[in-house]
């Protein structure tokens, strides 16, 4: 009974969030939907991982098409806001200025008060003071696993980033040895004939 309990605070802490990772192609939109109510807090945040030169365009709309967010060409960003209308709302990632590199992209977004993990206990009134110590040990480890949980995920991504970069840098690095290599192996070539035309009798036939 007292796993449930935890289990069921829980759960309705992280129902509120949808966070993932997708690939974008070359030329391409892809949007998602989101149905919100009326008067709720909500954060959008993303981040291109890999792909080009590590940017996206990203609009928010609401359900009448008003435009709430617009970012061009970024390669990171959040937004904050809260909702005026009850509707779907919706999250477009355009990659249609790259006609060649696809891209992954992460996006994460957060809608209501993630932060109480016991909403059926109004804060506000007295009632705070008859909470167990269990309810008070559930919702400050609620609190530290989603803390932890966002510290992971962002380093995760800088980890990702910065591997990327550095398997980019070192097809760079390769591709002008290579060239510097074949360089060097020509002009020997090349050094060695000029020489032997130096040495080389030249026997005139009468």
């Amino acid at each position: 009974m007292l796993l449930s309990k935890i289990a069921a605070f829980c759960v309705i802490a992280f129902v509120k969030a949808i966070e993932l990772t997708f690939e974008l192609s070359d030329s391409a939109n892809q949007c998602f939907f989101e149905d919100i109510k009326d008067g709720i807090d909500c954060v959008i945040e993303y981040q291109v991982v890999t792909g080009g030169q590590y940017d996206v365009d990203m609009t928010l709309e609401d359900k009448e098409g008003k435009i709430l967010y617009k970012g061009v060409k970024k390669q990171y960003d959040s937004f904050s806001w809260k909702t005026e209308t009850e509707g779907t709302y919706k999250a477009c990632f355009s990659n249609e200025f790259s006609t060649f590199s696809h891209k992954v992209v992460y996006m994460d977004w957060q809608k209501g008060d993630e932060g109480q993990l016991l909403p059926n206990v109004d804060r506000v009134t007295s009632r705070i003071a008859a909470m167990t110590q269990l309810e008070t040990s559930a919702s400050a480890i609620g609190d530290r696993l989603r803390l932890i949980d966002d510290y992971q995920t962002h380093h995760r991504l800088r980890e990702a980033t910065g591997r990327k970069r550095a398997e980019d840098l070192n097809e760079r690095v390769l591709l002008w040895s290579l060239g510097q290599t074949a360089i060097i192996i020509t002009l020997g070539i090349a050094q060695v004939l000029l020489l032997r035309s130096f040495f080389t009798e030249k026997r005139t036939i009468f």
